[in-house]
């Protein structure tokens, strides 16, 4: 019996254990670890609240995770409970499909002020990550910044933005739902440092921004290249821009709350003594190569709290080369260590974050193939077996996928009225939750 571990559960992680299954059939037996006591990864506490229909692809993990070969290890952290030599000694094969979840840096003065925050951070404070549930946003001022030109600045954009009321239907925790009830936001500036024709964004996200109760979005009609220059965009990308002109053309509004876009951007300082104050913007050029540079001219704006939008890297784990550059583990094709190193990384660990949920499943065969030629045979390892009582051992209360379910259950009872669930935002509540009856 060949035994995998994969060192992750959300996306990646899933895929993976799916391939493994049809890759090897009968004869494998995978193990989802997780330092968290809760699956699905950026599924839970990544893709927006308001975007219900995305998490749908939870039944599809939920049917990989109840095949009697698989087993979920929760609320166990490799590195400190077990570290990866023992998972070496324990399994065939270990895959880190931890994903990318810390925010990468601006890098600019400033940057380190109380009211500058990631965006992994603050979509965790929304969503209901433990590691987030205290960030206390400061939404007491007018203004903030968004820094970036991708569709998880959108999302910022679009929570900040949304009534209390729009979010019916969305599992929001309740602490961001209150919090935003009170905000006192009233402009959103969306910073990119290069123009229109090269967004990251896709038309669902940003023609959300033309329904929203009491918002609108606002975009400077100059910022636009000729016309002509859009048939050369890739169909979705034409379909943003249109978008983006269709907004131009409009406006503005005389909602409350204005999404203003600001393209050829780019932040230079975040302006403030104990807390931010504002950010200064250098307005960028095009070079022949689409490269964004600094022209010089700088505008300084004030704002309460900035979210950067940038990129995310991957948490280093003890035992694992890691790629600081790419901020993301050292791999070849997916092989941590080389051929006979029984090691991998899928998905977001492997590549960096760059694509789609979707991106991962490709991923996570390509990966299955690539150890099937590396391990033709099993080496009769213990597997999940021997890490539960190396576990036991180290008095860990490590969560199983039936724990989970009973998790599963008290956040949709206590969920309120319109919504799927109330998340647990604290560690041992979740654990609390997850005992039998």
């Amino acid at each position: 019996m060949r035994h995998i571990a994969v060192i992750g559960s959300g996306p990646a992680g899933f895929y993976t254990a799916e391939a493994a299954l049809k890759t090897f059939g009968s004869e494998v037996r995978v193990d989802l670890i997780d330092r968290l006591p809760v699956p699905y990864g950026l599924i839970r506490s990544g893709v927006a609240p308001d975007h219900q229909s995305i998490k749908a692809v939870t039944r599809r993990y939920e049917n990989t995770a109840s095949d009697e070969q698989v087993r979920f290890f929760g609320n166990v952290t490799v590195g400190q409970d077990v570290t990866v030599e023992e998972l070496r000694g324990l399994y065939d094969a270990v895959v880190t499909c931890t994903g990318a979840p810390a925010d990468k840096r601006l890098g600019v003065p400033g940057d380190d002020l109380p009211g500058v925050i990631g965006s992994a951070a603050f979509v965790g404070w929304y969503n209901g990550h433990p590691d987030f549930a205290g960030l206390y946003p400061p939404l007491d001022g007018e203004t903030v910044a968004v820094i970036g030109n991708g569709n998880v600045a959108l999302d910022v954009a679009r929570i900040l933005a949304k009534t209390p009321e729009e979010f019916a239907g969305s599992d929001i925790v309740g602490h961001a739902l209150e919090a935003l009830r009170l905000s006192k936001v009233r402009r959103i500036i969306v910073c990119g440092r290069r123009g229109p024709h090269q967004i990251a964004m896709t038309p669902k996200e940003l023609g959300e921004l033309g329904h929203l109760a009491r918002a609108a979005p606002l975009v400077d009609p100059a910022a636009f290249p000729p016309i002509e220059g859009d048939d050369m965009l890739d169909p979705g990308q034409r379909k943003s821009v249109t978008l983006l002109r269709g907004f131009a053309a409009a406006g503005g509004s005389d909602k409350p709350v204005i999404i203003d876009f600001r393209f050829f951007s780019s932040p230079v300082a975040i302006l403030g003594t104990d807390r931010v104050e504002g950010i200064r913007l250098e307005h960028t050029a095009l070079d022949a190569d689409g490269h964004a540079h600094g022209d010089g001219h700088t505008v300084d704006i004030s704002c309460s709290m900035v979210v950067s939008c940038i990129g995310y890297r991957s948490i280093t784990i003890e035992g694992l080369p890691y790629d600081e550059k790419a901020g993301r583990f050292a791999n070849e094709e997916g092989r941590i260590g080389g051929i006979g190193s029984g090691l991998y990384c899928a998905g977001w660990a492997r590549r960096g974050p760059t694509g789609t949920i979707g991106t991962n499943r490709p991923d996570g065969f390509q990966i299955v193939e690539e150890m099937a030629k590396d391990l033709p045979d099993a080496q009769g390892k213990q597997g999940g077996d021997g890490l539960a009582r190396l576990l036991g051992e180290r008095a860990v209360n490590a969560v199983s996928f039936d724990d989970w379910r009973r998790i599963e259950e008290a956040e949709n009872l206590q969920a309120r009225d319109g919504s799927p669930r109330e998340k647990f935002v604290d560690l041992a509540e979740m654990i609390a939750a997850a005992q039998p009856a």
